[in-house]
């Protein structure tokens, strides 16, 4: 059986021991099952995320911060049972939900080890986790069993794409994609956790369903930046959040890639957060502080897994 889930459309015999272009075989491989509590925190909340991390990627941008997974040289193959056992396994551990991260070329497999929970008792929402390179005919297949979808837009400009992800046709897959998302989960939904309030006094508030689409600011890119949340507010207005994040890591290992070589600065940061606001965007969140450490990227270490 040839792979065409992803907008590769590699045709790799995955199911016959062949690699597609996501670097990963037809078995589920994982790096972590875990609390996370490094999300937004309408998803992270008090007690944090169970994440589960997918090795293997579809996209491939060259500076990801997961690397070692995208890459699949972080794997442990673990069966479609084996990973409904995880997902009641995070529960159990007092999780907000479930987290799906970069699981685009596991959907099959996911799809029933998620029925297979819910049968079994799993009653959190479930969390799509998405690099957003997604052919829609695949999202489709987890209609009614995703509660929250957690997409990137990282580029519309297909230059960028293609430099960064080979990928040149990236934005119109992508806001394909967050369009399918948008329609599976309707509006937001967020509910008060009683009793939990956030530093500022206010009360803590988990999604339950809906869409946050994250942008990654790069170094530099300042104008794609603003196109991008630009279209999302536009385009999508109150029917999403949004999350800009300045995290962006640096990785000593791009020497073709000079102008990646440093972090966003406070000043392109800022600026980029005030065209939003002019915009008119108020369902969103922003980092404060210095967020572009290695301390937000967690060991993968096969954690959960065992």
């Amino acid at each position: 059986m040839r792979c065409f889930l992803c907008p590769r459309r590699c045709g790799a015999r995955r199911d016959q021991g062949e690699l597609g272009y996501c670097r990963s075989p037809w078995e589920i491989t994982a790096a972590r099952a875990a609390l996370h509590m490094w999300e937004e925190p309408v998803i992270s909340g008090t007690a944090g995320s169970g994440t589960v991390f997918f090795s293997g990627c579809a996209l491939g941008c060259v500076f990801c911060q997961n690397r070692t997974i995208a890459e699949g040289q972080t794997a442990r193959i673990i069966s479609s049972e084996k990973q409904t056992e995880k997902f009641l396994m995070l529960q159990e551990m007092g999780a907000h939900n479930i987290n799906l991260v970069t699981g685009s070329h596991y959907v099959p497999q996911i799809v029933k080890a998620l029925q297979r929970a819910k049968e079994q008792g799993l009653s959190i929402p479930v969390v799509y986790n998405t690099g957003s390179y997604e052919k829609v005919q695949t999202l489709k297949l987890l209609e009614g069993l995703v509660d929250i979808y957690l997409p990137d837009l990282k580029y519309m400009d297909s230059c960028l794409a293609a430099r960064y992800a080979a990928a040149p046709d990236y934005f119109p897959y992508a806001s394909a994609a967050i369009g399918e998302m948008i329609r599976q989960t309707g509006a937001p939904v967020l509910e008060p956790v009683p009793g939990t309030y956030t530093e500022d006094g206010e009360e803590m508030m988990l999604m339950k369903k809906g869409v946050i689409v994250r942008h990654l600011m790069l170094p530099g890119q300042l104008e794609d930046s603003k196109n991008v949340i630009r279209f999302l507010h536009e385009t999508w207005g109150d029917q999403i959040y949004i999350s800009i994040m300045n995290q962006y890591t640096p990785c000593n290992e791009l020497p073709d890639y000079p102008e990646l070589q440093r972090k966003v600065t406070q000043e392109e940061y800022d600026e980029l957060v005030d065209y939003a606001i002019e915009l008119g965007v108020e369902q969103g969140f922003i980092q404060e502080g210095e967020t572009a450490e290695e301390s937000f990227i967690p060991a993968f270490d096969y954690k959960g897994l065992e």
